[in-house]
């Protein structure tokens, strides 16, 4: 008997059928698998189960232990033993890490929360995590990757039978990943059933039982992690074969688009503390310049204080095309000829309430529609370009950017300052939750960019990435310059020991 059975599920939004008579099975103690492209189902399918789309708004059955259940939302779920880290963080930024571990469950007598017992409770939750996190600190000084793993403890907090987790290692270094596995397999042993969405398919393989795949809504196989093989489960993703997913790069390197003379930044809560400690670099036209480092390394504060964005103190010189430049604003960096898409999409990159075309062409407005009056016609012409090169899936540029799958909301950041013709495109963790068919296309298209002379500054987490894109690469370890290597020289082990101080 199946922990849980989810029965020929059908969900559909206005003009889109999201799921189309998917079936699913897990069993305690096993770590089941879902893959697929964006907008395949997979995050839909999992709101379902957690009871963000309650019972009635979808069609078929949840069974768990056995038994029907009926979610009105998420507590229902939660009472039946369902968890679910989602790939977007749900944390309260301005409330500390125990508060939002405990939110809305907080320990409490006639009606007073028992702060003592609360952060007492949420330091031996983070301590048995291995996790080295205050717990009154307040969430929105964490980075992004200790965010994720206060989001997994606040999960694990609910004593759950069925664990999901939707692209928890994101944000996370090697590390915290080997620290999460731990959790995980302590977490199966126990008898946790766990339904695992990841585009990082080494992950997937390391550590399911069972791999589910999607397509386009419905469930086109399923297999024993030992019968198959990583191309196998990609060509059932994409329908098709995929090959060597890193373009072979033909690019002719030109004059120094920008030069970057002396940087340091400091830190925006701690005036004192040094993120990036005097780093000097040029990139030049037609040529991708990689960035490597492990998480704290300093890499976005550098793109940040170079675009005028980063929030604490910095200093910095200069030269776009060899002449000096000013820029204190995004606004200076955009009128340079500078575009950045951001690490953080929800925050810095995007209005998830406005509407793709709203969102494509803000930006650049500007050039694209003219100087007083808003060309409806002209914006819409401009976005659907982006829309059919990154293969974004949207019925049209009217559709609500928050609708949309997190790997097409990213690519409408990239098609957004695509329509500004930048000289310089930073790129901030550009496939960060974007499937692998995605990928193939987005580095395509980078390929594609730097062959018409644009520079492109490339920040990634994914070593792979960085070592397959880039002409040139710089590495970062604690604020410092620690390697650079042409692309003939890199090698992981070269750049890992770069990003660990240790070359």
């Amino acid at each position: 008997m199946p922990l849980l059975e989810m029965r020929n599920i059908v969900k559909e939004f206005p003009g889109v059928r999201a799921l189309d008579g998917v079936s699913f099975t897990l069993e305690a103690g096993e770590f089941h698998s879902l893959v697929g492209e964006n907008g395949a189902g997979k995050s839909t399918l999992m709101k379902v189960l957690s009871g963000v789309y309650p019972d009635g708004t979808f069609d078929g059955e949840i069974l768990v232990d056995d038994q029907a259940r009926h979610f009105r939302g998420i507590r229902d779920a939660e009472s039946a033993g369902i968890a679910i880290i989602f790939q977007e963080l749900s944390l309260v930024k301005e409330l500390t890490v125990g508060e939002n571990i405990f939110l809305g469950k907080e320990p409490s007598r006639f009606g007073v929360i028992n702060w003592a017992e609360l952060y007492h409770k949420a330091s031996k939750l983070l301590q048995d995590l291995h996790l080295g996190i205050d717990p009154r600190v307040k969430v929105g000084s964490l980075g992004i990757g200790q965010q994720q793993l206060v989001e997994i403890a606040k999960a694990l907090s609910q004593d759950a039978k069925i664990l999901v987790l939707d692209e928890p290692t994101a944000a996370l270094t090697e590390s915290e990943v080997e620290t999460l596995f731990g959790i995980l397999e302590k977490l199966r042993q126990r008898g946790v059933g766990m339904i695992y969405i990841s585009h990082k398919l080494d992950e997937v393989f390391k550590m399911s039982d069972r791999i589910t795949v999607l397509r386009d809504g419905k469930t086109v196989a399923t297999h024993n992690a030992a019968e198959i093989d990583k191309n196998k489960v990609i060509a059932a993703m994409v329908g098709r074969e995929v090959g060597n997913i890193f373009p072979e790069p033909d690019h002719q390197n030109g004059d120094v688009a920008l030069s970057v003379k002396n940087l340091s930044a400091y830190s925006a809560d701690i005036a004192d503390k040094k993120l990036v400690d005097d780093v000097s670099f040029d990139v030049r036209k037609g040529e991708v310049l990689g960035i490597a480092g492990l998480m704290g390394a300093g890499r976005t504060e550098l793109l940040m204080a170079i675009f005028g964005a980063w929030q604490g103190r910095y200093s910095r010189e200069i030269e776009i095309g060899g002449e000096p430049a000013s820029i204190d604003s995004p606004a200076d960096a955009i009128a340079k000829g500078i575009g950045f898409v951001t690490e953080d999409r929800k925050r810095f990159g995007l209005i998830l309430e406005q509407t793709i075309l709203d969102n494509m062409t803000l930006a650049g407005l500007r050039s694209i529609s003219g100087r007083f009056v808003t060309n409806r016609t002209l914006e819409t012409m401009a976005a659907r370009g982006p829309m059919k090169s990154l293969r974004i899936k949207a019925n049209s540029p009217l559709t609500v950017t928050g609708t949309l799958s997190g790997g097409n909301q990213q690519k409408v950041v990239l098609g957004k300052w695509l329509l500004t013709n930048p000289k310089v495109l930073f790129l901030d963790e550009p496939t960060r939750g974007i499937d692998v068919g995605a990928k193939q296309e987005i580095y395509a298209e980078i390929n594609k960019l730097a062959q018409t002379g644009m520079a492109i500054v490339l920040v990634s987490s994914e070593l792979p990435e960085v070592l397959g894109l880039s002409d040139r690469i710089i590495v970062l370890h604690e604020g410092r310059l620690t390697g650079e290597f042409t692309r003939d020289e890199a090698t992981p082990e070269k750049v890992m020991a770069a990003a660990t101080g240790n070359n």
